[in-house]
């Protein structure tokens, strides 16, 4: 096997480990929004490194929907969703989880095969995506007032990251990465950043709002 698909399959097994802790320790806070969304992701990158190792395609055809799932709903929309948690004290029923991870499915189904989306499809997604990038902004806004500076820093470094991931994933190709190994290592790596600094840069802010909480 290459160098570049050895860098490929691990990059790929950090995400299936950062994406499944990190997920489960959302769940523990009673987070299932951004919990599930990263097990979606652990199922997706495990689904990748099957075909990687086996080469069947149906394994290929499970990770490109969870990924399309990923992109359209369950970072943009579930991801702000969940962060609210720490920015704004949402909390949703559990009801209301089920309705939204079934309505991000419904959506996804919907982007994944309608004809019609094929030509604004990319557009679509970098928008919803953008979207997210923006709120990540916000906050990290919010951390700074709060004097968490480095976890701020943390979240616009891995922002900048996924969000020029996401800005080239369907319009540039890497010279020579004719399989676009290479450019779906650094985009494994990116999101496994984004998975970890979410969860410390939502606990930094959780803190400050429980001291608030405790102090008023």
């Amino acid at each position: 096997m290459e160098l570049k698909y050895i860098i490929y399959c691990v990059a790929d097994a950090v995400l299936i480990a950062t994406s499944f802790i990190f997920g489960i320790k959302f769940i523990r806070k009673r987070n299932f929004l951004l919990g599930g969304e990263l097990l979606v992701v652990t199922f997706s990158a495990t689904n990748l490194l099957l075909n990687a190792l086996t080469e069947i395609p149906m394994y290929m055809n499970v990770s490109l929907f969870c990924d399309a799932f990923s992109r359209c709903f369950g970072i943009p929309v579930i991801g702000i969703a969940g962060l609210m948690a720490a920015s704004h004290r949402f909390k949703p029923s559990a009801f209301v989880d089920v309705l939204v991870f079934a309505l991000g499915l419904l959506v996804t189904v919907v982007v994944w095969t309608a004809d019609f989306l094929k030509g604004p499809k990319p557009y679509f997604y970098l928008a919803l995506w953008s979207m997210f990038s923006m709120y990540l902004v916000y906050f990290a806004f919010r951390l700074v007032r709060a004097g968490e500076k480095f976890q701020a820093l943390s979240v616009i470094l891995v922002m900048v990251f996924a969000q020029t991931i996401a800005t080239i994933y369907d319009f540039y190709h890497i010279p020579g990465d004719d399989d676009h190994v290479i450019f779906y290592s650094f985009a494994l790596l990116a999101w496994s950043l984004l998975g970890v600094s979410m969860y410390f840069a939502y606990c930094a802010l959780e803190r400050t709002q429980t001291r608030l909480q405790t102090f008023s």
